[in-house]
């Protein structure tokens, strides 16, 4: 597996990342604990390196399990993980916090569940606007300082908000959604990003799965699968969508590759700084993806990819309402 440096720090990992979130929620029934401890640790054995959770993933359980199953590879793995929501005494999620007093809780509580004596990336996971960017930034500081924390991260922040923390605490990552069917941070996210020698690591780089080409109008969801509320996976929104899956076919059948793995080659070859983290609970995805790496998409192939897809009008919001609200984009 080839590596990459996140931005203009030091942290270097594996040019595809793992995100474990749907390892305990989101899409459906989670898989038994023992095949997921099973899957994070094939792909370390591939060369993955870079593994995302959060505390809010389960909540708590994700964490643990990803602590769980990497706890025999320290020294050889990073693991980014997230603070930024509040929770009631019986661990459901009752909105935003970050606090400095809240955050540094936090960090004490996940490095705990994550069997590591510190924190590899620490992102902000969602912007707060009650608390000044430049307050969480000085706290993340606080705990670099302290030896918590080793580098400091931000989701689904805008370029404003990136500046004022970084001038605060160095940012070395932005995590924010990024693939060919949601490609706003091209306007001016990545520019500042690419200013400042920060990296970048888009979540749901194959589009939750709509960009595999697995899935199709006809495809039906779970009552506990995130996208059974999503408008971009409506039964119209998905039969207008599939052109842009028909485009990743086409050039994935000349390439001897898959449409995923087309996906996640354009988004490596967009910069040399971005590290996609792309979520699997099967063995032959986590391959797949894998693969992508080793994909070598040449300026004809990014043009016509280009050239097609702006031609392309996807269909639908990519979140419901109330989850869009809570981005800073």
């Amino acid at each position: 597996m080839r590596t990459r440096k996140l931005g203009t720090s030091d942290l270097r990992v594996s040019a595809i990342g793992f995100g474990a979130m749907g390892m305990s929620q989101s899409y459906g029934p989670a898989p038994h604990r023992a095949d997921n401890i099973a899957l994070i640790r094939a792909a370390v054995e591939r060369g993955v390196s870079f593994f995302d959770t959060a505390e809010v993933y389960g909540p708590f359980v994700n964490e643990e399990l990803v602590g769980e199953a990497l706890q025999p590879f320290r020294g050889q793995v990073a693991i980014a993980t997230k603070f930024g929501f509040a929770f009631d005494a019986d661990g459901r999620q009752t909105g935003l916090s970050s606090r400095p007093e809240h955050i540094k809780q936090v960090a004490d509580a996940c490095l705990k569940r994550l069997r590591v004596e510190a924190i590899d990336l620490f992102y902000q996971h969602r912007v707060n606007p009650d608390v000044p960017i430049e307050d969480v930034a000085g706290t993340v500081k606080e705990l670099i300082e302290a030896g918590k924390v080793k580098h400091f991260g931000l989701s689904e922040a805008a370029a404003d908000t990136i500046r004022r923390a970084h001038a605060v605490q160095p940012v070395t990552a932005v995590q924010s959604e990024y693939s060919l069917w949601w490609r706003r941070p091209e306007a001016e996210v990545l520019p500042t990003l690419e200013e400042l020698g920060i990296g970048f690591v888009p979540f749901s780089p194959l589009g939750k799965g709509f960009l595999t080409g697995k899935i199709t109008q006809d495809t039906e969801f779970t009552s506990n699968d995130i996208r059974t509320t999503i408008p971009r996976f409506d039964h119209d929104a998905r039969q207008a969508n599939q052109t842009l899956v028909d485009l990743l076919a086409a050039i994935a059948a000349r390439k001897n590759a898959t449409p995923a793995q087309i996906a996640l080659a354009w988004l490596l070859a967009q910069r040399p700084w971005i590290v996609p983290i792309p979520g699997t609970r099967k063995l032959e995805r986590l391959e797949e993806n894998i693969g992508a790496a080793d994909v070598e998409l040449t300026v004809d192939d990014l043009r016509e990819i280009d050239d097609t897809a702006t031609k392309i009008e996807i269909q639908g919001a990519r979140y419901p309402d109330h989850l869009e609200r809570m981005t800073n984009l």
